[in-house]
């Protein structure tokens, strides 16, 4: 249906408060990633592992981690494979930002800075003069692990680093032409002061070592995220609208997340798929990335299991459908010339459907049909968003996905302020609709909607 203020409802804003704490409780891919299993646990659901044999039955529910930081989960439906095909939902656990270097430590005038490297595209300036953390896994020998290797999960709570701004009087010119960081020399984050002789490595290890209560010795690495410590939160003055962190792409993990446990009661309906994929922001090409194998095994396997041949998996996905969720661009009355006129998307008006001619959305006539159907099963209203013709697009994991499988395909995702800031805003309404929505998707099936 058209597009039209959502109300805010106490359902709307009891889900987005749940998407607050769910971004405020998974400061990294790695986080993201536990936290969605542990819900999943608590709902019934049963993990499988990638190298034992699987044993599936109609009704039955499970999920797979791949790598600590790649998710699927599913529950298999009633309607035969070969009819209703897949129901795929697809997000990314990941989100811009900036990843320690294996051997950070740099001092300088009594001062220890952690060495960074940026991971996809954040907007820099946004990070200088925040409270900012470390979160994210560290690698343990551990004899009893597979291979000897034991990952666990680590996250400061407290404010660890700044990156402090220039006074405006040794940067005049900072409101003419912006804020630049240099990535190599002024982008690194102040730790702590020096006050030991310890080699400027040593200090992070021995920072993570102590926090994990083990001996330096056992740990072999880490990755570890930056992240902004302020928790989420609702402003405006009817607090209509929702400010955090990794709303892109967080709020598509949890919506996908929470569709599919709100309809777990549904199954006479298709078997109903979520991808959570790790590395969106830098290509997805890898190992648990869109780009990789991961979406094709689980659901070859699903398949296999299901008992059907390899004939009768590719007639499967024949007949599935991928939402590939993600966010959008919300308009911004300051910037009118950054926006196509005919397609400008607004907070509180409900799930955006991206096209791009040139594939960067996978989105055509058909698919975002099936996904205007959804929202017209549940009463929310979708807008359509189009990039300015004279600005280059960005993309998602729906090109990747779907181009691997031969699915028909729907980009989509809630409009939002300041995509890839350390601080992003999004419509106090529109999540619980997307949640609906996509319910909504997961519930309906059969090949008379389905069929390319």
């Amino acid at each position: 249906m058209p597009s039209s203020l959502l109300p805010i409802s106490p359902a709307a804003r009891a889900r987005a408060q749940a998407l607050l704490d769910f971004i405020d409780a998974s400061p990294s891919p790695w986080h993201v990633a536990a936290n969605a299993a542990a819900l999943l646990n608590d709902a019934g659901y049963t993990r499988l592992n990638e190298a034992d044999p699987w044993l599936l039955s109609p009704g039955g529910r499970h999920y797979i981690l791949r790598d600590d930081s790649t998710l699927a989960m599913f529950r298999i439906g009633g309607q035969p494979l070969t009819q209703a095909g897949f129901r795929v939902v697809g997000a990314h656990t990941d989100s811009p930002g900036l990843r320690v270097k294996p051997r950070a430590g740099d001092t300088s005038g009594g001062l220890l800075r952690l060495g960074v490297e940026v991971y996809g595209g954040p907007i820099l300036a946004t990070f200088a003069d925040r409270d900012l953390s470390l979160a994210g896994r560290v690698a343990l020998r551990d004899a009893s692990a597979p291979h000897g290797v034991r990952s666990q999960l680590l996250r400061f709570e407290a404010p660890l680093l700044r990156i402090p701004n220039l006074p405006i009087h040794l940067n005049r010119k900072v409101n003419q032409d912006g804020l630049k960081l240099d990535r190599q020399n002024e982008l690194p984050p102040i730790l702590e002061a020096v006050r030991e002789g310890l080699p400027a490595a040593d200090h992070l290890r021995r920072l993570l070592a102590d926090a994990l209560e083990v001996d330096s010795v056992q740990m072999l690495g880490f990755e570890l995220n930056v992240y902004d410590t302020q928790r989420g939160v609702f402003f405006g003055p009817q607090q209509e609208f929702v400010a955090d962190s990794q709303l892109d792409n967080l709020g598509s993990c949890h919506a996908a997340l929470s569709a599919l446990l709100d309809t777990d009661a549904t199954e006479t309906g298709p078997c109903a798929v979520g991808f959570l994929f790790d590395h969106e922001e830098v290509g997805s090409t890898s190992a648990k990335g869109a780009d990789g194998s991961f979406i094709d095994d689980i659901l070859e396997r699903i398949a296999l299991c299901s008992g059907l041949g390899r004939e009768d998996y590719r007639r499967a996905l024949a007949c599935s459908v991928l939402v590939s969720a993600d966010m959008a661009h919300a308009y911004l009355p300051g910037h009118t010339g950054t926006y196509d006129d005919q397609h400008r998307v607004h907070l509180n008006h409900g799930p955006v459907i991206k096209t791009n001619a040139s594939q960067r959305y996978t989105s055509e006539s058909v698919s975002a049909g099936l996904f205007q159907l959804a929202c017209e099963r549940v009463g929310v209203p979708w807008q359509s968003y189009v990039q300015r013709s004279d600005l280059s697009c960005g993309s998602t994991i729906g090109p990747a996905a779907a181009a691997r499988l031969g699915l028909r395909s729907v980009d989509v995702g809630n409009p939002m302020w300041a995509m890839h800031s350390v601080r992003e805003s999004v419509g106090a309404a529109d999540h619980d609709a997307m949640c609906r929505v996509l319910g909504a998707f997961f519930s309906a099936g059969g090949p008379q909607a389905l069929s390319p």
